[in-house]
């Protein structure tokens, strides 16, 4: 067994993202398009009490993120929950994770395409939602393929327009609803509105969670810049100090802003979806122009989602390569460190998935089912490789530590795994068991071929030195 750790196996990534970026980074992870987008769905699912969902989500997001940053302040390494997979379970776990991941990530950077077309039929109806998609597809891959200093200016500069939009969005909306310089309009809609709080039960509450689980995917972005940013141990704590205060600033109180504007019935309710709820909010609100400044934003936060959702496709991919998973050239890197071949070859499977958009109008729903599913067993496994670390560093003082350790982790476990087997029922999102369960299955036919091969077996992952 060779004594190289992982971390040295993925060596080469230059630390080029600074502490300020990688906390905006996982920020900006944390919003997307599904809470811009998907959270019309998610209204016409449960109503008011969409609130109640979302709370459920940010818990298990919270539960994994926690668990994971454990691991990678230790292990600060591009593979991330793959390296720990591999470790602390075995290396088909490792194998599976990284790539359901990547496949994962690559349908979201489709979605996120798709999502931003559609924003863009606001200014452009008659124009297709394709070549918007496309274009805004072949932006982040030019951007990922340069250094990660760029992609990381880059993506502080899109997270930063979405945070404050959000922030000032909450301001805007609360001054609407109390009566701030116009004429109140109240919680009336939370409420009083045919079936109240719950319009739609207990039922309408869980399958909301569905879209507020999709919401929070990304956020284990903050991990994987571990290992390009220096000195993780005290920049992936910084991250997290305020993580469920900023959850709960950008869902529960922009949404609860939506709701009370909005009559839940007037937000969606299907799966396909047209417009922005928050650019309704604003259509609506008498502000010159507001609603198109929204829609801008909006779209930024769709690019900014597909350039992190790029960054996660390629480290993945270069990971896969350094542990002899993968063919070599894909964990080469360029002068300025950055694996472009992984890039490349992402962007072409990203392209394809952005082009389903010109063959349905389900193309975001059918995308964002199959995403949600691949990070769903990914979350998973990181949670069961937890388990394992938290066995293996058994009494020794660790520098981020997840309170309330197993509780957290089996009720974050247990959760995730009936979202599964909701999916897997529903026939809006069955087609994500449609398409996952073959791939896992494809995924373990291919893993137990590679490891018949000549190539030697990847290096154990040891902790770095504190």
């Amino acid at each position: 067994m060779s004594d190289l750790t992982v971390v040295a196996r993925e060596s080469g990534l230059h630390k080029g993202l600074t502490r300020s970026q990688a906390v905006m980074i996982s920020l900006g992870g944390a919003i997307g398009t599904s809470l811009f987008l998907s959270s019309g769905i998610a209204l016409g699912y449960a109503g008011p009490s969409v609130l109640v969902s979302y709370a459920i989500a940010g818990f298990i997001a919270v539960v994994m993120v926690f668990s994971l940053s454990e691991m990678a302040v230790m292990h600060p390494a591009a593979g991330s929950f793959g390296a720990y997979a591999e470790t602390y379970l075995n290396p088909w776990a490792g194998f599976v994770v990284r790539y359901t991941y990547w496949f994962a990530q690559v349908i979201a950077t489709g979605f996120e395409a798709v999502a931003a077309g559609i924003y863009m039929t606001y200014w452009f109806p008659d124009a297709p939602v394709w070549l918007w998609s496309l274009g805004f597809a072949l932006i982040v891959l030019f951007v990922n393929s340069r250094s990660v200093r760029h992609f990381g200016t880059a993506e502080y500069w899109l997270a930063f327009i979405k945070v404050t939009a959000i922030v000032l969005f909450v301001i805007l909306g609360a001054a609407h609803i109390f009566g701030l310089g116009s004429k109140p309009i109240g919680l009336h809609n939370l409420y009083a509105l045919p079936g109240g709080f719950f319009p739609h039960g207990a039922h309408g509450v869980w399958m909301a969670v569905i879209l507020g689980m999709l919401s929070f995917v990304g956020i284990e972005v903050i991990a994987v810049t571990s290992g390009e940013v220096p000195n993780p141990e005290e920049a992936i704590p910084s991250a997290l100090r305020t993580m469920a205060l900023r959850l709960f600033l950008f869902y529960v109180l922009a949404l609860t802003v939506v709701a009370a504007v909005i009559p839940w019935m007037q937000t969606g309710g299907s799966v396909t979806v047209a417009q922005s709820p928050f650019v309704k909010v604003l259509a609506i609100s008498g502000i010159p122009n507001a609603a198109g400044i929204m829609n801008f934003v909006i779209i930024s936060a769709a690019l900014s989602g597909m350039n992190t959702n790029v960054y996660l496709c390629a480290r993945m991919l270069f990971s896969l390569s350094r542990g002899n998973y993968a063919p070599r050239w894909l964990g080469r890197l360029s002068k300025s460190g950055t694996p472009v071949g992984a890039v490349l070859l992402s962007g072409a499977f990203i392209l394809a998935a952005t082009l389903l958009a010109k063959f349905t109008p389900r193309a975001y729903a059918y995308l964002q089912g199959v995403a949600l599913f691949g990070a769903i067993v990914v979350w998973m496994i990181i949670l069961v490789s937890h388990f394992r670390f938290r066995q293996a560093h058994k009494g020794q003082v660790l520098p981020v530590r997840m309170p309330f350790f197993p509780v957290m982790q089996i009720a974050g476990l247990g959760l995730l795994a009936a979202l599964l087997v909701t999916m897997g029922l529903d026939k809006d999102w069955n087609v994500s068991w449609i398409v996952g369960v073959p791939w896992l299955i494809l995924l373990t036919i291919a893993y137990f071929i590679w490891k018949r091969s000549a190539l030697p077996r990847p290096a154990v992952l040891q902790p770095t030195a504190p």
